[in-house]
């Protein structure tokens, strides 16, 4: 047995070093702590402390270090200059996607979100395009979510201020909207299919975010291990079928010359390149993107905004600003509209502040680079993987003083107007920035403050005593479960 694990561990030994050599061969990684055998760094980095080892390390090694998460290198990025100089002045280079197993197992390199290369290029292009004809950042979404936002509203009246759970009702106004540019038609908040969409959709996002699924990254052999994993393929299995069931019914009542939603403009698309043997529009790739486009438009915003109103409930002189700007410039008897967003400044901070402070995915999706890049002193090889952490820059302590405190100052200049920073970047920046940034903001936006303007958060406990931390925070973080009162004004 002893000689087994001798064996095993100087085997391990052999490849750590045949893989610095090899990154060393083809370019001079920068610094990091000293990884061990097959673990790498990992039994460095503390799960509920992820970040603080990430400063720590930068302290240490500089905004640019290594790590290995496992046998693999993985280049850090660390604060404002170093993902400014990675993610936008070497866009192209830094645009790759690089492997996440569990996921992969489902998308099989096709989508948005785990694609690279042409498939990504075009898919990202043609979905772009496509959002942008449908209204994203103009009108016609805005009625849409303007419209959600106001079922959700009589949907909390009934609520007759009694204590509830806001998770179901904050997922509807997202999901919906996302169903009606993908699907063309809106769910009932009582259709089963749809409780069961947005309680998979939560699943799935609260699986991720495990350090189990960390592990299993890193770690894929651990795949024929029971776990989590396996009920994250069981679910994105479901909605799969759910997904081509869709897709069917738009085959069978697609009109070419007058498409409705996201799919017909991808079957139309399809049908247009049927013959280009080559072509990155298969039905493949449609599913694949729209469960991308689901998870995207969805569980991020749904958890945005369950932190947002926890909060404003722990800060509950910011509700009051903010109910004051809305009685002012919007009143109480007109819903409110994207062009009101001009004149409130401090609601428009707020917002800001929310999503710096909430900090939803501190470093988003890990990156590869495209080819062997020159960053600063170093050389890192094509394929290397990139951690950029974004908590480093919605953090930074000189352009946001007090990081660690929710502060809607941050956003404001002296005389009270609203204040830009290019420091923030909760949708990451560059040829990877989030596709539904605008459809994101828009959304916060107006179900904010269409729940300010008709209700009174009531918290179940002292404000002080208010738990605004994440239960996780590895790739998303997922608050804890609460309930409150939605009093009407």
């Amino acid at each position: 047995m002893e000689l087994i694990i001798l064996l095993s561990l100087g085997l391990s030994c052999l490849i750590l070093v045949s893989l610095w050599n090899r990154s060393y061969v083809k370019g001079k990684l920068p610094p990091g702590p000293t990884p061990l055998p097959i673990v790498g760094n990992i039994l460095q980095l503390k799960d509920k402390i992820f970040f603080k080892s990430l400063r720590e390390f930068s302290k240490v090694y500089g905004s640019v270090f290594t790590l290995y998460l496992g046998m693999k290198p993985t280049v850090v990025l660390y604060g404002f200059e170093a993902v400014k100089e990675a993610l936008i002045d070497h866009g192209e280079e830094f645009s790759g996607r690089a492997t996440f197993p569990l996921i992969d197992k489902v998308a099989k390199g096709l989508g948005i979100i785990s694609s690279n290369g042409e498939t990504w290029k075009q898919t990202r292009r043609f979905s772009l395009m496509v959002l942008r004809d449908m209204g994203m950042g103009k009108r016609t979404i805005e009625d849409r979510i303007q419209e959600e936002a106001l079922y959700l509203v009589e949907a909390l009246k009934k609520t007759n201020g009694s204590p509830c759970d806001p998770t179901f009702f904050l997922s509807c106004v997202p999901c919906n909207v996302i169903s009606s540019i993908i699907f063309k038609n809106r769910f009932d908040y009582s259709d089963p299919e749809f409780q069961t969409l947005i309680d998979d959709f939560h699943k799935i996002l609260t699986i991720v975010s495990t350090p189990w699924i960390q592990l299993h990254s890193a770690f894929p052999v651990l795949d024929y291990l029971p776990g989590s994993h396996k009920k994250f393929l069981k679910i994105a299995e479901e909605q799969m079928k759910f997904i081509s069931k869709k897709i069917k019914e738009h085959k069978q009542s697609l009109d070419p010359n007058n498409p409705q939603d996201f799919i017909d403009y991808f079957l139309i698309k399809m049908e247009k390149e049927k013959h280009n043997q080559q072509s990155e529009f298969t039905m493949d790739n449609l599913a694949i993107t729209v469960w991308d486009l689901f998870i995207a438009g969805t569980e991020t915003i749904t958890s945005t905004l369950l932190f947002s109103l926890l909060i404003l409930m722990k800060h509950p002189e910011v509700s009051v600003k903010v109910k004051e700007e809305i009685d002012h410039v919007i009143g109480r008897n007109r819903r409110p509209c994207m062009q009101d967003r001009r004149r409130m400044p401090y609601t428009d901070a707020v917002l800001h502040e929310l999503q710096r402070y909430i900090d939803l995915v501190p470093t988003g999706f890990c990156r590869t680079v495209t080819k062997d890049t020159q960053l600063g002193d170093y050389l890192i090889p094509k394929g290397t993987n990139i951690l950029t952490c974004l908590t480093s820059v919605l953090h930074n302590d000189k352009e946001f003083p007090n990081p660690e405190k929710f502060d809607p100052g941050h956003f404001l200049d002296a005389s009270g107007n609203f204040k830009k920073s290019e420091y923030f970047l909760p949708f990451s920046a560059g040829k990877r920035i989030c596709i539904g940034e605008g459809l994101s903001l828009m959304e916060l936006f107006l179900i904010l403050t269409n729940i300010l303007q008709n209700f009174t958060l009531k918290p179940l406990v002292d404000p002080k005593d208010i738990d605004t931390s994440p239960v996780e925070a590895t790739l998303a973080k997922v608050p804890h479960f609460y309930k409150l009162s939605f009093i009407s004004v």
